[in-house]
């Protein structure tokens, strides 16, 4: 068919609405809901979420629903094995071990989250305020990050801990003395690679303060490496404490975090070893739980997993 055999007459003009002109038939999506649909597709990351979300329950619930206190003693049921009424048996006071581990895991949780909460927050405005300010500022806040850095974190927290009485404010403050500097500095490089990028110098040209770009145009940028952080941080914090207990220096009896509990186990280890094993297997749960997660959400909030 040649051009001049074409008739406009064959053609009909579409009618279409103004309502529809600028209707967008997929439905919005944002960077959460996309790392979502990534997410549900990594099935070992989904099983660490549930189980982590079981464990966070128990720790909550378990202890307001149990009929035993996690400090009443019966001596006359001291080491009692576990049984339908003890499902993790008793310990050397003839406390129920069901409960006291998941007192001692809601305890060790809410350590590690107001630490990370306080190591999120101080650390992603220090890092923002550091790369976004540059020159003199941001050389002098970066020479009090090597400081901190050129002294190992054990070493501070163990001396904090000799020189204050213990207690969860004690070891919360403790872990959160520089445990933020590892944030700092990853909040920091990557908004080093945001802060010259059209967005930002558009907000520079409205004369938007420094304060409200950081907060509304640089964090939300960065979210993926602060959630991420934040994953790895959780049980670091965990197994701080736990260890810090478990030498003596942290919580202490009649206290119950997992530190404590798996301190009171390995001294009856050979004869009753259902004192430890319970709480032992809730922390590895724990730690392994929160590393398939962070591992999966890096890859579900990785822009280069998009499709």
């Amino acid at each position: 068919m040649n051009k001049s055999d074409i008739d406009i007459s064959m053609f009909q003009k579409a009618k279409v609405s103004a309502s529809e002109k600028e209707h967008i038939a997929a439905p919005a999506s944002t960077v959460l809901a996309d790392a979502w649909v990534r997410l549900r597709k990594n099935k070992a990351a989904v099983v660490a979420l549930f189980i982590l979300m079981a464990i966070i329950l128990l720790a909550v619930f378990a202890p307001i629903f149990s009929q035993y206190s996690f400090s009443a003693t019966d001596y006359e049921n001291s080491y009692g094995a576990p049984n339908a009424a003890h499902i993790f048996g008793t310990d050397q006071f003839g406390r129920d071990l069901w409960v006291r581990t998941w007192m001692g895991t809601r305890i060790s949780l809410m350590i590690a989250l107001v630490a990370a909460v306080l190591d999120l927050v101080v650390g992603v405005l220090y890092g923002a305020v550091s790369a976004l300010m540059g020159g003199k500022v941001d050389v002098v806040m970066q020479r009090i990050i090597e400081i901190l850095v050129g002294i190992p974190h054990l070493i501070i927290v163990i001396l904090f801990l000799m020189a204050f009485p213990a207690g969860v404010g004690t070891i919360i403050a403790a872990l959160s003395i520089t445990g933020w500097v590892n944030m700092a500095r990853l909040v920091r490089a990557e908004i080093l690679k945001l802060k010259n990028q059209e967005f930002v110098l558009a907000s520079q040209t409205l004369g938007t303060s420094k304060f409200q770009i950081i907060l509304k145009d640089l964090i939300p940028n960065t979210v993926s490496v602060i959630v991420i952080n934040v994953m790895f941080t959780i049980p670091n914090a965990i197994f701080t404490e736990a260890f810090l207990s478990f030498i003596g220096i942290g919580l202490a009896e009649p206290q119950a975090s997992l530190g404590v509990l798996i301190n009171s186990g390995y001294q009856v280890l050979r004869n009753y070893t259902h004192v430890l094993v319970f709480p032992a297997m809730v922390i590895v749960l724990i730690m392994v739980c929160f590393s398939i997660l962070g591992d999966g959400l890096r890859d579900a909030l990785d822009p280069q997993m998009r499709k």
